[in-house]
C-alpha cells in the first residue's frame, strides 16, 4: 500500500509491533498513583550528574507533519524539481518508497506514530533503539560532527546540554531516504537540529529544525511530542519478513478519476464530519480524520494531508487507489468509516 494518507497506516501496520513482550511486567522505578497506574505527570527524573534522564520507551506524535513535513512552507520555498519529484512519487503511489522497501527511516526517525523507541542514556552517549533493529548514536563526549561523512541511512549525531534541554545536531544522511511519509526529498546537505526537553515523567517535547539549502530556501521547525510507554518492552520486527505492500502498488493515483460514478449531493453531505482513528499499536493516540466537501466532491483529511475521494459506489470511495467505505446503522446514520489495506480493515468511528 501507499506510504501516505490512510494507506500510510498500512505501512506502519506492517512496520509496527504488538506490545506483548513481558506485557505483565511493571516497569521498575517509575512513580505510580495509589491505584498502581503510572504517574506520567510526576516530575521528570534526573541522572546522577543532575541532567534530565530521557531514558525509557517512547512513541512519537508529529501531528500533521507525518505525511507532509513541509506543511508550513510556501510553494516558493521548495526547488521546482524537488516539488515535481514529490508530486510524481504521489502519482506513482509511492512505489519507490524506502518504507515499503523495508529500508531504515533515516531523517524521518521522529515521525512514526506507531513504532516504539527505547532511549538509553549515559553521560557520554545516548543510544536510541528501534523495533526494526535500526539505531541512532548521539555522542555527548564533545566530539564534532564529521567534516566529510560517508553518507548513511541514519546519519551522524552529536549532542550537548543547554540547561535542561538536549540539543542534537545530525548530518550525513544519504539520499535514499525521504523526509516524510509523503515523499519529500532531501540532499546530502541535510542538517537536522533537535531540541529535546522532558517536560515531566511521561511527556517529552522536541523542536526539530530541518535545513537543506540545496532544496529548501530556508530552515524550518516542526513541533513533535513524545509519550512514555510503560509496563511493556519493545518487540523485534523485521519488515522484509512479512512485507505485503509493494504487490498492491499498481497503476497511477490519477486512475481514480476513470472509475468514478455519480453520487447524489445529499448522500455526499451525510458523510461529512470528523472520524477518530487509533493505531492498534498505539490506541492512546487519537488521530482525527476530517471529511469535508469542496466543489461537489468529498475531501479526506488525514495526518495533515488532504485528498479528494472519488466515488466508486454510494458508500465506497477511492483515494489514490485506496478504498474507503462509509458504514451506517439500521436507521441510516453514518457510524464509522473503514479504510481497507493489505494488512486488514481499519475502522474510524464518527465523532
Amino acid at each position: 500500500m501507499v506510504p501516505n494518507q490512510f494507506s500510510f497506516c498500512a505501512v506502519l501496520l506492517t512496520a509496527g509491533s504488538l506490545a506483548a513482550q513481558w506485557i505483565d511486567h511493571p516497569t521498575p522505578g517509575i512513580p505510580r498513583t495509589p491505584d498502581g497506574k503510572p504517574n506520567l505527570s510526576a516530575p521528570a527524573p534526573r541522572t546522577a550528574d543532575g541532567k534530565p534522564d530521557l531514558s525509557g520507551i517512547w512513541t512519537m506524535n508529529a501531528g500533521p507533519y507525518i505525511v507532509n513535513v513541509t506543511a508550513d512552507l510556501k510553494p516558493g520555498d521548495v526547488q521546482p524539481w524537488a516539488d515535481a519529484l514529490y508530486k510524481q512519487r504521489r502519482e506513482d503511489l509511492g512505489k519507490d518508497s524506502p518504507f515499503t522497501g523495508c529500508l531504515p527511516m533515516g531523517p524521518a526517525f521522529n515521525l512514526n506514530p506507531v513504532a516504539m523507541m527505547r532511549i538509553m542514556q549515559t553521560p557520554a552517549l545516548i543510544a536510541v533503539l528501534s523495533e526494526d533493529l535500526t539505531y541512532r548514536q548521539i555522542f555527548l563526549d564533545g566530539r564534532e560532527l564529521p567534516k566529510d561523512p560517508n553518507p548513511s541511512f541514519m546519519g551522524y549525531s552529536v549532542g550537548h546540554w543547554d540547561g535542561d534541554t538536549l540539543v542534537v545536531e545530525s548530518t550525513g544522511f544519504n539520499e535514499k531516504t525521504w523526509l516524510d511519509f509523503g515523499g519529500h526529498p532531501h540532499s546530502e546537505a541535510l542538517r537536522i537540529t533537535e531540541r529535546i526537553r522532558r517536560r515531566d515523567f511521561g511527556h517529552m517535547d522536541i523542536e526539530e529544525t530541518l535545513a537543506d539549502p540545496k532544496i529548501y530556501s530556508k530552515p524550518w521547525t516542526i513541533p513533535i511530542h513524545a509519550n512514555l510507554i510503560t509496563d511493556t518492552e519493545i518487540l523485534e520486527f523485521v519488515c522484509a519478513e512479512n512485507e505485503k505492500d509493494r504487490q498492491h502498488l499498481v497503476g497511477k493515483a490519477s486512475d481514480d478519476r476513470k472509475k468514478g460514478v455519480q453520487v447524489a449531493p445529499e448522500v455526499l453531505s451525510s458523510y461529512v464530519g470528523t472520524y477518530e482513528f487509533r493505531f492498534p499499536e498505539n490506541p492512546s493516540q487519537v488521530i482525527p480524520i476530517e471529511v469535508t466537501s469542496s466543489g461537489g466532491e468529498l475531501v479526506f483529511g488525514f495526518l495533515g494531508d488532504k485528498r479528494p475521494l472519488i466515488p466508486l459506489s454510494n458508500t465506497t470511495f477511492s483515494s489514490e487507489g485506496n478504498p474507503i467505505t462509509f458504514v451506517t446503522n439500521d436507521r441510516g446514520v453514518v457510524t464509522h468509516l473503514v479504510m481497507q489495506a493489505a494488512e486488514g480493515d481499519m475502522k474510524a468511528a464518527r465523532k
